[in-house]
């Protein structure tokens, strides 16, 4: 009964402050950079996005749809964004490698909400579901499932 207690107020701890990352990066099967931004938009606001990286002081603007702001040239015709449900967005950017700086952080900025992350070329995993999860740090479902197993033991 104590060490029941003792777990349930641990977990209790350890969830309540818990959240996901807001942007992940990852390689497709296709050797292809997929970029998920998943920055929940201020309601009664029209909904833009903005995907860049930068690698020390300069930013490159990769794929937007605000008004007046243009991407690069170089990946104009490379990149494509889609709407992720229930929110967020989801870039594609195509043949991306011999471009890619090798210490990057990758950004994303919805209706004025920014998200980045700093990845290593290195260091891009899979787009599978396992590494997705490992790298978007959602320690909460660590701790739901040792919950279960205790639980359950």
């Amino acid at each position: 009964m104590l060490k029941s207690l003792f777990v349930y107020g641990v977990l209790g701890v350890l969830l309540i402050p818990a959240t996901c990352e807001q942007i992940t990066v990852c390689v497709e099967d296709d050797e292809d950079l997929r970029v998920d931004c998943l920055v929940e938009p201020k309601a009664n606001k029209i909904n833009s996005y903005e995907f860049s990286w930068s690698s020390g002081s300069k930013e490159t603007l990769i794929n937007t749809n605000v008004s007046g702001s243009s991407a690069e040239n170089q990946f104009k015709a490379k990149s494509s964004v889609e709407e992720l449900s229930p929110h967020g967005y989801r870039m594609t950017l195509k043949g991306f490698e011999d471009k890619l700086p090798h210490n990057t952080t990758y950004m994303c900025k919805i209706s004025g909400q920014v998200a980045s992350v700093s990845i290593e070329k290195d260091h891009l995993v899979e787009c599978s579901a396992v590494s997705v999860f490992l790298q978007s740090s959602c320690s909460w479902i660590v701790c739901l499932l040792l919950f279960f197993y205790q639980t359950h033991s």
